[in-house]
């Protein structure tokens, strides 16, 4: 892993020509809203519906900035990754927009709706043990064999800022935003959110919300240092993976606060969601709405951006489900 001295630190110039470079291949995401949840936190909320993005997730954004920003020569060799799944079927989707391929290592235990998005968008498969240090071995070896561009999931330049056009579209649609709430596992949309709210919006505040058994970046945030989980358990899938050098320069100096929830809670806020709402999320889109019904006092009266990071979900496999 670089150093981060060695590393680009992307700039809201970068967030600009990205948001320009890949108009042609995300959606403008709607904003929801929800009386039913105002009334339940006592806050306004204002939902960005990234779960209505082309594959089905925010991380379209960073990997279609990535694979389009590619010259010619390394387009060629295609590029590669490794991801539970969203940042996977995401660089699928736009490696096969620019006709080039797209090599992926998944844990074994990725759910099968997103191994079956992979290989629908033309993703090739390597599976690997569910861990970070069997992924990037296994990674290192797929890399090493195709010569491809490696388009990090989140602790990558071109990804973040392309990360950062969500939070731009959302001040864009809602004037007068107090904070902006997004989950967290290795940090790309917190970190785009960053980047775009400290300089067009530096005023609001930046939460990020996490599952209790996968809290490495909350510790990290208490301790003033990265703490990494090996293979933390979660029903929030999404995030499972740990903070990196240009991940955490954006959230040790930018996010407000960080804050968890139970496996309880984010499996009940994403029930309510998909009951009150009528919308599909996954389980790690969940988070920021259970941590906002856990903290109450801290939203309260607040106008609260929202965002919902995806919906690909396993529907043979919800977690309200009893087997």
């Amino acid at each position: 892993m670089k150093d981060l001295t060695e590393m680009y630190i992307p700039t809201y110039e970068d967030v600009e020509a990205a948001h320009a470079r890949i108009a042609p291949y995300i959606h403008r995401t709607p904003v929801l809203t929800s009386s039913y949840f105002n009334d339940l936190t006592g806050a306004e909320l204002f939902f960005k519906c990234e779960n209505f993005q082309k594959a089905g997730a925010f991380k379209v954004r960073g990997a279609s900035n990535a694979v389009f920003g590619l010259s010619d020569e390394m387009a060629a060799k295609g590029v590669a990754t490794h991801s539970s799944g969203n940042h996977a079927l995401s660089l699928s989707y736009a490696a096969g927009r620019r006709g080039i391929p797209c090599h992926v290592v998944m844990p074994r235990t990725a759910p099968q709706a997103k191994k079956d998005a992979v290989r629908g968008y033309g993703g090739i498969i390597t599976e690997c043990e569910p861990s970070t240090t069997s992924r990037e071995a296994v990674f290192a070896e797929v890399q090493a064999a195709t010569g491809a561009e490696f388009v990090h999931p989140y602790n990558d330049p071109r990804v973040i800022a392309g990360q950062g056009t969500c939070s731009k579209e959302l001040m864009e649609q809602v004037e007068g935003l107090d904070a902006v709430i997004a989950p967290i596992g290795g940090g790309g949309m917190i970190s785009g959110t960053c980047l775009t709210l400290s300089n067009i919006a530096p005023g609001v505040k930046i939460y990020a919300a996490e599952p209790e058994q996968a809290d490495d970046a909350y510790r990290s945030f208490k301790a003033g240092h990265i703490i990494a989980d090996d293979a933390p358990v979660t029903v929030a899938d999404g995030l499972k993976v740990p903070l990196k050098e240009l991940t955490w320069h954006f959230v040790s100096n930018h996010v407000t606060d960080i804050l968890t929830a139970s496996e309880d809670e984010i499996v009940d806020a994403m029930k309510l969601t998909w009951k009150r709402m009528k919308i599909v999320i996954e389980a790690s889109c969940a988070v920021p709405l259970a941590t906002i019904l856990k903290n109450r006092e801290v939203f309260a009266g607040k106008r609260v951006g929202v965002i919902i990071t995806g919906g690909n979900v396993d529907l043979d496999t919800l977690p309200w489900i009893k087997s």
